[in-house]
C-alpha cells in the first residue's frame, strides 16, 4: 500500500502528465477552433463573476459524463478522444484533478488553465455576465 499524498503533491504529480495553458493560449486556441473550453465553476461563481463567452457550462459532477465520447449523457462537442478541452475553474486548482479525469477516459489532450477563471478575467479577455435564471411562470 501506498503512503498517503496530500493535495499539494498530488497537484504536482497530476500535473506532471500534461501541459497546462495560459489564459492567452487558450483563448487562441479556442479562438481558432482548437479547443473546447470547459467551465466546472459552480453557479454562484459563474453568477458573481461572469462567464466566458463560447465556454461550455458543465457541472464538476457531471463532466466525466458529459464529455465522455462514448457515454449516453456526452454533449454533442464530446465527438471523440481527440477533442482538445480546456477544463475552467475558478483559480486553476480543481480544473488540474478534472484535466486528470479526463486523461483517465482516454481524453489525452484534456489540460486546465493556469490561474482558472480568475487568471483569465485578469488578462483583460471577454468574458459576459452570466445570464440570469429565467423565472418560473405563476
Amino acid at each position: 500500500m501506498s503512503a498517503p499524498v496530500g493535495i499539494d503533491e498530488l497537484l504536482e504529480r497530476v500535473r506532471a502528465r500534461y501541459t497546462r495553458v495560459d489564459p492567452q493560449a487558450a483563448y487562441e486556441a479556442w479562438r481558432d477552433g482548437d479547443a473546447l473550453l470547459v467551465d466546472i465553476r459552480y453557479q454562484a461563481l459563474r453568477e458573481r463573476d461572469g462567464v466566458i463567452p463560447g465556454a461550455v457550462v458543465v457541472e464538476r459532477n457531471e463532466l466525466e459524463w458529459r464529455l465522455d465520447p462514448q457515454g449516453s449523457h456526452r454533449l454533442p462537442e464530446a465527438v471523440s478522444h481527440e477533442v482538445r478541452v480546456v477544463v475552467i475553474c475558478n483559480e486553476g486548482y480543481a480544473s488540474s484533478l478534472a484535466a486528470a479525469s479526463l486523461h483517465a477516459l482516454g481524453l489525452r489532450r484534456a489540460t486546465d488553465l493556469t490561474g482558472g477563471f480568475q487568471a483569465w478575467k485578469s488578462a483583460g479577455l471577454p468574458t459576459t455576465p452570466a445570464p440570469t435564471p429565467t423565472e418560473a411562470p405563476a
